[in-house]
C-alpha cells in the first residue's frame, strides 16, 4: 500500500499513533465506541507533514542547530523556531496532497465551517501529557483557509514552547511528526470538560463536570467560571453554578468572537441535571473503553452530546490491584521506610519478598492494607496509635476515611483467644550485653550468607536466594531483636511523657540520648569526619578530588603524596558503610561502593568545615551534655513529693533508653548489608545474559522483577517489549506525588495537623529532636549537590541513614516526611539537632538561601523576612 495522505476519522483507531498522532488516533477510537457520538472529519497523515517537510530541504540545517541548542538559550530557540514555521508555513503544498484534501472535504460539505487540530505522534503518550502543545484552529471556513490552517498545524510543531518541552524530555526533534484532524465545526449551546475521576482527590467513582455556554475556549483560556458538578453512581452529589458572564461564539464568516452573557442568562445552569448524568454515562463508556480514568471535551448541540477530545488524566496516583469489589485502605510503606522515589520492578519485587508484611504495588510505590486492622476496634485502636507516634499525618488520613460512613465495616474484635501459648516473653534486663548478642547474630548471619552464595550461579542462584530470604525475615522478626527495639522506643515515650507531667519539659529525651552508644548510622557519620582528618593536612589531595568526576579516582588518589593513607581511609569507611546510598530499600540504587564519588562532595564540606578531631569532640560534648541533662532531671526529680521514687524510675528509664536506642538503626544496617550480597550476585548473574546476548545491558534486569529475572535465567529470554514498557512508566511515576494513605476508590489522603498553638503563616510539622536554630536554608534534593557550610539548615524531601554524614555539619533539619522514631529525627537527636519532619511541601516553600527559625520543640518552622 502506497503512502496515504488523508484518512477519515472512522477508518482510524488507538493503535495508529504513528500515522495520524496522538489525537487523531483517541478521535478515531472514540468514534467506534458504540453510543458515542464524534463530529465527522478526517485526518492529513504523517506520511502527508513528511512530504512536505522533504519539499522544503532549507529545513534540515535549521533543525541540525536546533538540536544541539541549549533549552535554556531562549533566544536562539525562538529565533530557529520561527525560521522553520516560516519555512514550513510558505511551502507550497504538493498537487496530489491538495487534492486528497479537497476531495476529503467535498464529502464534509465543501462551505461547513470546521475545526482545524493539530495532532502530533508524541502526544497525548500515557507518560507524557503534551496538552496544548500545538494549536488548534476553530470555525475555519473554505478550502483555501482549511489548506493555510494544516500549514500552520504542520509549523505548529516548532513553537518555542512545544521545543522546550522536546528538548527537556529528551525527545528528538527528527522522530516527531505532525498530523493535522479536520473535523465538522459543532456550534454548541453549551461546552466543557468531563473527568471521569475527581482531579482534585483523585477518587475515580466521582466524576466532576465543568460546563459553561458557548465554545468550550472560554473555559479552556480561564475567561470564565465554570458550573462544577460533581456525581456519584447517577447521582449529582455536589453542584456550584457559576455567574458566567462572558461566552466563545463562531461567527458565519469564519473565526470566533467573545460576547457578553445575557444577565438573566448569567446565573442558569449550563446543562440540566438530567444531562449532567447522561454525560457522565457517556464519560464512564468512553473511560471503559480506553482502560483508564479520562480527561473529556465535550459539546451540547440540540439536546445531543458530541465528544471532541478524550486523554488520560496522567495526575492520578494509580490504585492497587485488590482483585476484588471490597473497599480497601493502603497506607504508604515510603513514608515509614523515609522512600518516597518509585521503585524499579526488581527493587519492590524484592522488598515484598522479604518483608514482614504483605504488601501491594502501585506507581512503582509500596502499600500495606490495614483494612481488616481498621475494621476491628481493638486493632484499630492499637494501629492508629502506632502509625500516629510515628506520622501524625498518617493517623489523621486514617480517620478521615474512618469518618466516612460505613467505607470501613466494622468487625467484631477476634474472640476470647487466651494468651499466646508460653505465656508474654520475659522483660528484657536493661543489659548492654543483650546488645551485643544480637549484633553477633546479625554479623554471623550476613558472614554465612556471602560465603554460601559465592558457589551460586543461574537458577540454583534464585533457589538459594528464596531460602535466604527465609533467614532474612527470620532475622527481622527475631523477638529479642524486636523487643531490644520496642525497649528504646518505649523508654523514649515514657520519659517525654513523665517529665513532661512531672516538671513541665517537653521532649526532655532529646537530650538524654545525645551521643547514645552504639548507634550504626550516627557511628558512619562521625567516620566520615575521621575520613576527612587523613585528607586535610595535604592540599594537593583537596585539589585532587575536588575534580574527581570518574569513581575509579581511589588508585589515582593513592599516587599523590600521602595519598596512598587517605585511600585506605576511604576504603575501610566504604568495607564498613559501602552497602548504603540514598534510597537504599530499592536494590537497583548505586551503592557507596559502586559509586564512592558520592561521598566527595561530603568529604570536602568536612575537610573545609571542621577541625582535626572533631569526631570525638563531637560525640564527647553529646556525652557531656546528655549526662548534665540526666543530674539535672534527677535533682529537680528529688525536689518534688515521692521525688526518691520519681528520680529512681526516671533513672531507670534513662539507662534502659541509652542501653537500647542505638540498637534501633542496627537491623536496617543488617538488611541493607544483606542486600548488597544479593545485588552483587544478580549482577554477576545480567552480566551473563548480556555476555549470552540476552540483554542489550545488565541494568536492564531492575526493570523486571525477581521471578521474571528468575524466568529469563531459566529461559535465556526477556521481553524487550516488556523492559522498554517498564522503562517508560518507571519514567512517568516520577511525576507522582505517593500519598500517605490510599483508598481502593483512589482518594489519596496526605491528612492534616490539627493544630492551633502555631504563628501565623508558620509551617506545621512533627517536633523529632528539642531546641530552636535560626540560619540559612539549603535545599537540598539530592545529596550529591550538597554545598554545606557550618550553621546551615537541611531542608530535604526525606532523609534516609545514607544522609547522616552531612548532619555532622548542619545546625538543624526540616523533611517532608517521617516521623518520631525514623532514622532522620533519632540521628538528629543523638547529635543534637533542631528538627521538625513532616513538614508538606517543604521543599518548595522554602527556597534555598532563606533564612529560617526551626521549632524542633514546638514543631514548627518560620520564614524570616
Amino acid at each position: 500500500m502506497g503512502e496515504r495522505y488523508v484518512l477519515d476519522l472512522r477508518e482510524v483507531d488507538e493503535t495508529q499513533v504513528a500515522v495520524v498522532g496522538g489525537k487523531g488516533a483517541q478521535l478515531g477510537g472514540l468514534s467506534r465506541i458504540d453510543g458515542i457520538s464524534v463530529p465527522g472529519g478526517f485526518c492529513v497523515t504523517t506520511d502527508a507533514f513528511r512530504r512536505v517537510m522533504a519539499g522544503v530541504p532549507s529545513t534540515d540545517e535549521l533543525l541540525d542547530r536546533l538540536s544541539r541548542s541549549d533549552p535554556d538559550d531562549r533566544d536562539t530557540i525562538r529565533m530557529l523556531g520561527a525560521r522553520i514555521r516560516e519555512a514550513i508555513e510558505g511551502a507550497v503544498v504538493p498537487d496530489d496532497l491538495a487534492v486528497a484534501i479537497t476531495g476529503a472535504l467535498v464529502e464534509l460539505g465543501e462551505d461547513a465551517a470546521c475545526a482545524v487540530r493539530s495532532s502530533a505522534t508524541a502526544e497525548d503518550l500515557p507518560t507524557a501529557s503534551f496538552a496544548g502543545q500545538q494549536d488548534t484552529y476553530l470555525n475555519v471556513v473554505g478550502t483555501e483557509a482549511i489548506l493555510r490552517h494544516v500549514s500552520r498545524c504542520w509549523a505548529s510543531l516548532f513553537t518555542e514552547r512545544a521545543v522546550i518541552y522536546r528538548q527537556r524530555n529528551g525527545i528528538d526533534h527528527r522522530t516527531v511528526r505532525m498530523a493535522v484532524v479536520v473535523q465538522r465545526m459543532v456550534l454548541p449551546d453549551a461546552s466543557g470538560i468531563l473527568f471521569t475521576a475527581d482531579p482534585v482527590t483523585g477518587n475515580r467513582k466521582v466524576a466532576t463536570v465543568d460546563a459553561g455556554f458557548g465554545l468550550g475556549e472560554a473555559l479552556v483560556s480561564g475567561l470564565v467560571n465554570p458550573d462544577v458538578y460533581k456525581v456519584r453512581d447517577d447521582e449529582i452529589v455536589a453542584r456550584t453554578i457559576a455567574a458566567k458572564q462572558r461566552a466563545v461564539h463562531a461567527l458565519p464568516a469564519g473565526g470566533t468572537r467573545e460576547v457578553t452573557v445575557d444577565s438573566q442568562r448569567q446565573e442558569q445552569p449550563a446543562l440540566t441535571d438530567a444531562q449532567v448524568v447522561r454525560l457522565v454515562r457517556l464519560g464512564r463508556r468512553i473511560e471503559a473503553h480506553f482502560g483508564r480514568p479520562q480527561d473529556i471535551e465535550w459539546c451540547l448541540a440540540d439536546d445531543g452530546f458530541q465528544i471532541v477530545q478524550s486523554r488520560p488524566i496522567t495526575t492520578l496516583f494509580p490504585v492497587p490491584e485488590s482483585g476484588d469489589q471490597e473497599n480497601h485502605v493502603y497506607v504508604s510503606v515510603g513514608h515509614g521506610q523515609m522512600m518516597t522515589d518509585p521503585m524499579k520492578p526488581l527493587g519492590h519485587s524484592m522488598w515484598r519478598l522479604t518483608a514482614m508484611v504483605p504488601m501491594h504495588e502501585a506507581g512503582g510505590r509500596l502499600f500495606v492494607d490495614v483494612t481488616r486492622r481498621l475494621a476491628a476496634p481493638t486493632s484499630r485502636a492499637g494501629l492508629l496509635d502506632v502509625l500516629g507516634k510515628g506520622d501524625p499525618l498518617i493517623r489523621d488520613a486514617l480517620e478521615t476515611v474512618l469518618d466516612r460512613d460505613g467505607f470501613v465495616p466494622t468487625i467484631p474484635d477476634a474472640g476470647p483467644g487466651g494468651p499466646p501459648a508460653g505465656g508474654p516473653p520475659a522483660p528484657l534486663e536493661t543489659d548492654p550485653a543483650v546488645v551485643t548478642r544480637l549484633i553477633e547474630r546479625s554479623e554471623t548471619s550476613v558472614a554465612a550468607l556471602e560465603r554460601d552464595i559465592r558457589s551460586k550461579t543461574g537458577p540454583a542462584l534464585f533457589e538459594f536466594l528464596m531460602e535466604a530470604f527465609e533467614e532474612h525475615k527470620r532475622v527481622l522478626s527475631d523477638p529479642l531483636s524486636i523487643q531490644a527495639i520496642m525497649a528504646g522506643m518505649e523508654a523514649t515515650w515514657w520519659l517525654n511523657d513523665k517529665l513532661q507531667d512531672w516538671l513541665g519539659e517537653k521532649n526532655a529525651a532529646d537530650t538524654l540520648t545525645l551521643s547514645a552508644p552504639g548507634n550504626i548510622t550516627s557511628e558512619m557519620g562521625l567516620a566520615l569526619l575521621d575520613v576527612a582528618d587523613v585528607i586535610r593536612p595535604h592540599p594537593e589531595l583537596v585539589t585532587f578530588l575536588q575534580g574527581v568526576e570518574d569513581d575509579g579516582f581511589l588508585d589515582e588518589l593513592a599516587k599523590l603524596p600521602g595519598g596512598a593513607e587517605a585511600r585506605d581511609a576511604i576504603e575501610a569507611y566504604l568495607d564498613r558503610y559501602g552497602m548504603r546510598c540514598v534510597g537504599e530499600i530499592d536494590i537497583t540504587r548505586p551503592r557507596w561502593r559502586e559509586r564512592p564519588t558520592t561521598l566527595v562532595p561530603v568529604i570536602l564540606d568536612n575537610v573545609r568545615n571542621f577541625e582535626p578531631g572533631a569526631a570525638e569532640r563531637r560525640f564527647e560534648q553529646g556525652r557531656r551534655r546528655a549526662q548534665e541533662k540526666e543530674r539535672d532531671v534527677l535533682s529537680r526529680l528529688r525536689a518534688l513529693p515521692d521525688g526518691d521514687l520519681k528520680a529512681d524510675e526516671a533513672k531507670r528509664m534513662i539507662d534502659r533508653v541509652r542501653t537500647f536506642i542505638g540498637y534501633r538503626e542496627y537491623p536496617k544496617y543488617g538488611i541493607i548489608s544483606r542486600y548488597f550480597i544479593y545485588k552483587r550476585a544478580l549482577l554477576a548473574e545480567a552480566e551473563r545474559l548480556v555476555q549470552a546476548g540476552v540483554l542489550p545491558e545488565v541494568e536492564d534486569v531492575f526493570h523486571l522483577t525477581f521471578q521474571e529475572f528468575h524466568d529469563a535465567v531459566r529461559s535465556n529470554r526477556v521481553d524487550d517489549r516488556l523492559v522498554r514498557q517498564r522503562k517508560e512508566a518507571f519514567r512517568s511515576y516520577h511525576a507522582l506525588t505517593p500519598p500517605r494513605v490510599l483508598t481502593s476508590e483512589g482518594d489519596a489522603l496526605t491528612g492534616a495537623y490539627r493544630r492551633d498553638d502555631v504563628p501565623a503563616g508558620a509551617l506545621v510539622g512533627l517536633p523529632v529532636s528539642a531546641g530552636t536554630v535560626e540560619g540559612r536554608a539549603r535545599v537540598v534534593l539530592d545529596m550529591a549537590d550538597a554545598d554545606l557550610e557550618a550553621g546551615d539548615i537541611l531542608v530535604t524531601a526525606f532523609t534516609d541513614p545514607s544522609w547522616s554524614p552531612l548532619f555532622v555539619g548542619i545546625a538543624g533539619l526540616v523533611t517532608e516526611v517521617g516521623g518520631l522514631m525514623t532514622h532522620g529525627a533519632v540521628i538528629a537527636r543523638e547529635y543534637g539537632l533542631p528538627a521538625v519532619v513532616g513538614v508538606e511541601q517543604a521543599t518548595r516553600l522554602i527556597r534555598d538561601g532563606q533564612r529560617i527559625r526551626v521549632h524542633g520543640t514546638d514543631g514548627y518552622v518560620e520564614i524570616l523576612p
